[in-house]
């Protein structure tokens, strides 16, 4: 088959793309930045890389029509809390457009559940887009989850977060609300195997695993799989903005997303009951499960993907690539150039370890301290943590950090911030050779916005030098 894949690079693409290149099919791509790909997917052979961002184009000339299947995984909920749905609206009108012209036969899309009598924006949008997709001149196929329990799932990351972090939970009255989660297996199960049944197309299919449960239950099994003691005691009151609070600095969510995420948690995720297990023939994977294979790939460091990667939530849309170069006027710096001590094959290992339960190698509680007064100002701090410890790819988070460069065959990592700040900042390592001596240079840089980004800087200078200087020194010493 020749399929089109849209969110590539997004949560549910990464891990639906080797599942369709396993059974032999010819990969179309659409991203927004082909620096965020990955060099084993530019090279495959069975892929070919469109850029297209279809907030602003509805058209693909690069490649033949004739398209068998088109998956639909474009949304926006993490960009916005008030525009995300016309963004959403949008994208699907464009895509619709697109397909028709490249002949699709079939589009399959992945929405949400939803059956309740009051939705939630979040929910209307996925209502909203489903409808503008069936009206195209092919054959639609959806495909509609609720909560999905994965490694790297923002729904498994905010429970983990809440479970680990917190013995006693005073919660609000929503986690008595009643979900039907699914594991993020059975998820890539039916979307590849759905394409394959004609009797599947112009259909619509609730997929859901076989718990009903509250917030509150999956939180309790949640910790008895981690052989955790947790109590949870509900309020009958708390304002959604404190709630979104509450999530926001309990756990790793962008605040953004945690505001949408309390709109849609009031309302009732439960599918309606259909035929497609028997027509597939598959069993559905029970919640417990779930979270056991979940945390067998986080200790296995095999996370094919992270919700915290995506771009839509990062401050560097639309492209990557225009942050790669820091810049060098109306700029302040911080350059160390250090001797390495070892060899630059250790030194690169631990860059490339940078960060997350790793931490910064030098001054670890003053970062700490710099991710709580991010977080209190509004910013992501220190709780993304990263995808996986060793091994960096562009677009990848790192803490407060979003990586734009990342090649060990040029001994280069650059990272742009994503903290709350006045300004821009930069933070450069790369490993140069000079009159036939290894160093290690680490560069700071920032572009300060206005007369408080200045002031910023020269407050900080102190904490800057000793922090990036003893930073420096640790990354290129011996052990």
């Amino acid at each position: 088959m020749r399929i089109l894949l849209t969110g590539t690079t997004g949560y549910i693409g990464k891990r639906l793309l080797p599942v369709l290149l396993q059974e032999g099919h010819e990969i179309i791509c659409c991203v927004r930045d082909k620096t965020r790909i990955a060099d084993h997917i530019k090279h495959n052979p069975q892929i070919t890389i469109i850029e297209i961002d279809f907030l602003k184009s509805n058209k693909i000339t690069a490649v033949a029509s004739d398209i068998d299947v088109a998956y639909y995984f474009i949304h926006s909920m993490t960009s916005s809390t008030n525009t995300f749905d016309k963004l959403e609206a949008t994208a699907a009108h464009n895509f619709r457009t697109c397909v028709e012209h490249l002949k699709a036969k079939q589009v399959i899309y992945l929405g949400g559940i939803i059956n309740d009598s009051s939705l939630s924006k979040h929910l209307e949008s996925r209502k909203t887009v489903g409808s503008i997709l069936k009206a195209g001149n092919y054959n639609t196929t959806i495909l509609r989850a609720g909560i999905i329990i994965g490694s790297g799932s923002a729904s498994f990351e905010i429970m983990r977060d809440l479970v680990e972090k917190l013995p006693i939970m005073i919660t609000p009255k929503w986690v008595e609300t009643k979900s039907q989660p699914i594991a993020i297996r059975d998820v890539i199960f039916y979307l590849s195997k759905i394409k394959d049944y004609p009797a599947c197309q112009n259909q619509t299919y609730d997929i859901t695993g076989p718990d009903i449960l509250t917030y509150k239950q999956m939180m309790l099994q949640f910790a008895k799989v981690r052989n955790l003691k947790r109590r949870i005691f509900t309020v009958p009151v708390m304002t959604p903005r404190l709630s979104s609070y509450w999530l926001y600095f309990v756990t790793s969510t962008s605040y953004n997303l945690a505001v949408n995420l309390v709109d849609s948690i009031k309302v009732e995720v439960i599918g309606s009951p259909n035929n497609l297990n028997q027509i597939l023939g598959h069993s559905p994977i029970p919640f417990s499960k779930a979270v056991e294979l979940a945390y067998d790939k986080i200790e296995q460091n095999l996370v094919v993907s992270s919700w915290k990667d995506s771009i839509t939530n990062s401050s560097l849309q639309p492209f990557i690539s225009q942050y790669i170069e820091s810049p060098s006027f109306g700029c302040f710096k911080d350059i160390q150039m250090t001797p390495i001590k070892t060899s630059p094959e250790c030194v690169r290992e631990r860059i490339w370890k940078i960060g997350g339960d790793n931490g910064w190698y030098y001054a670890n509680k003053l970062w700490k301290i710099r991710g709580f007064m991010d977080k209190v100002f509004g910013g992501v701090g220190l709780r993304r943590g990263r995808t996986h410890p060793k091994q960096i790819n562009t677009g990848d988070v790192i803490d407060f950090w979003r990586v734009v460069y990342a090649n060990e065959k040029s001994n280069r990592l650059v990272l742009y911030a994503e903290m709350t700040l006045p300004g821009e900042a930069w933070l450069e390592f790369s490993i140069v050779n000079i009159f036939s001596k290894e160093y290690l240079i680490q560069e700071a840089t920032f572009r300060p916005r206005g007369v408080w980004g200045r002031l910023y800087w020269f407050l900080l200078i102190p904490f800057h030098y000793f922090i990036f200087r003893g930073m420096s020194r640790r990354i290129a010493q011996k052990s």
